[in-house]
């Protein structure tokens, strides 16, 4: 069983730490609606590459008009 020799001293522990921040998201612009999403991830109005992937979702509001 691994047992430790000895303590390591918090600035050791900090030095391995430095490591493990989180980078901020990398954002990338739409070709086609000019919005800002993650990349490699569809957009909220269902575009990926420049092209519609996911069809709308169609509201309550625009169904009960027709």
């Amino acid at each position: 069983m691994a047992v430790q020799q000895n303590r390591k001293t918090p600035a050791k522990r900090g030095h391995r730490r430095g490591h493990d921040k989180l980078g901020t998201a990398t954002l990338s612009t739409d070709k086609t609606t000019g919005e800002l999403h993650h990349r490699h991830h569809v957009t909220k109005d269902g575009f990926y590459k420049g092209r519609q992937v996911i069809a709308a979702k169609v509201s309550h509001e625009e169904t009960d008009s027709e």
